[in-house]
């Protein structure tokens, strides 16, 4: 029997974090989900591959079994090359509970059904047959779906309707959701069995881009045309805001490119009500055109009395 590198096969170091391997697998569960890949054997091999590799790295007491059983197989590895992987001494580390699995062996994948483990996982952490399976309650499956918000529902919190499983599902996001965060909805996902309670649903949300503006964490970004006379002279300018239009004060001699910072004007801190980004407006100068002979006269006489006074200081 030959060892498995779980971590290989989700791609990710062995110091990854509990969260960490749950992000790595949902993506690999739905780009080699069978439903995806119709008659492709070879990702459905890898798809019962990391689902195989998530039940023991997302679950603590098999993951740790599991680092122990590495170490030892290593270290047997570089005593000597050639060794044969069946010449290895696998009681010390085969389960001994008569098939009825290491901790809670759970073989369902995301999208439901019952996942096929490979003789190394039975091995080691018990059979997964009809008989292990009907032994104690059983969470149900969690299922991922994707749903597309814009930035002003973002900034205001909006609400979706799914259909999953043949269930309809109003879904709410708070205000402050983020481009690529993932929200679980608890109890909404696969039915358990022997008494176990409902799986979850993953919502991933995508928010495309913005033509006005981008946003960085809770802080948004955007360019405030301003007119040459009010940038020279000060005064005020309308901008556009999530909030709405807005009059903002131009200082006197405020230059191309200046950044100015509009205080609780960005996208609110999801899950914390009251508390927002800024908004970082960059000045950009409007340059006059289409000038009359009079403008033109007066635009010179500006630069004339600008070279003088250059000169006399």
């Amino acid at each position: 029997m030959d060892f498995k590198d779980y971590y290989k096969i989700l791609g990710v170091e062995k110091n990854a974090t509990t969260e960490e391997i749950k992000k790595v697998y949902r993506k690999l569960a739905i780009k080699y989900h069978p439903d995806k890949n119709p008659g492709n054997k070879a990702a459905e091999e890898k798809f019962k591959e990391i689902n195989e590799a998530n039940e023991v790295l997302s679950d603590p007491e098999k993951r740790k079994k599991y680092d122990e059983l590495s170490t030892n197989w290593n270290s047997y590895q570089q005593k000597g090359a050639g060794r044969k992987a069946e010449d290895f001494d696998w009681s010390k580390w085969s389960n001994q509970q008569g098939g009825q699995g290491f901790g809670t062996h759970r073989g369902e994948d995301i999208f439901g059904g019952e996942g096929d483990f490979s003789s190394f996982f039975e091995s080691i952490f018990g059979g997964n047959g009809p008989q292990s399976r009907g032994r104690g309650p059983r969470k149900g499956s969690d299922y991922n779906t994707e749903t597309d918000i814009s930035l002003e529902e973002a900034y205001t919190g909006t609400s979706r309707r799914i259909e999953l499983n043949d269930e309809v599902l109003d879904i709410k996001f708070k205000p402050g959701v983020k481009d690529g965060q993932v929200l679980r909805l608890r109890g909404k996902g696969g039915a358990g069995t022997n008494g176990g309670t409902r799986g979850d649903i993953y919502i991933t949300v995508h928010i495309p881009e913005h033509p006005h503006f981008k946003r960085k964490e809770n802080d948004l970004y955007c360019n405030a045309p301003v007119e040459l006379y009010t940038a020279v002279l000060g005064g005020s300018q309308i901008i556009k805001t999530l909030k709405g239009n807005m009059r903002i004060s131009i200082p006197k001699d405020t230059e191309n490119g200046k950044k100015l910072r509009l205080k609780g004007l960005g996208m609110p801190v999801f899950g914390k009500i009251g508390e927002y980004g800024d908004l970082y407006a960059t000045i950009k100068i409007i340059l006059p055109k289409n000038l009359s002979e009079e403008e033109i006269e007066l635009f010179k006489k500006l630069e004339a009395l600008k070279k003088k006074s250059i000169e006399t200081n």
